[in-house]
């Protein structure tokens, strides 16, 4: 058995990410799943690029602020306090527009934790 209490203020920030991402799932050794809180500045994305995976769910709570998330079908406003659910092969990329007035902050889980994510790119 293990158990883990993470104060994720603690865990040191991943380097060359577009904001700022903390590793909880890493920092408590998770194999099954990825946990991660990000600090989202006006301006800033969560992801390297716009996205989809095979497998991967992803849950985004957004613990603070106003979420934005674009997808094929068009934008989508998470408000703080509210759960964001991609089921796989969905596309998306999570942002906070430049002209929003305050940081997001969300805590994102995905399962199962695999590589196995693609970039999308929209017909233009």
């Amino acid at each position: 058995m293990g158990y883990h209490v993470i104060d994720p203020e603690t865990v040191e920030p991943t380097p060359d990410r577009p904001c700022v991402q903390r590793a909880v799932g890493d920092a408590a050794g998770l194999e099954n799943a990825a946990l991660n809180l990000y600090e989202v500045e006006p301006g800033e994305q969560i992801p390297l690029a716009y996205h989809y995976h095979d497998d991967q769910e992803e849950v985004f709570y957004v613990e603070s602020g106003e979420l934005h998330v674009e997808t094929p079908e068009g934008e989508q406003v998470v408000p703080e306090g509210n759960v964001f659910v991609v089921e796989p092969d969905s596309p998306q990329r999570a942002f906070v527009p430049a002209d929003a007035s305050e940081t997001v902050r969300t805590l994102v889980l995905g399962a199962p934790s695999v590589e196995d994510v693609h970039a999308y790119e929209p017909d233009s």
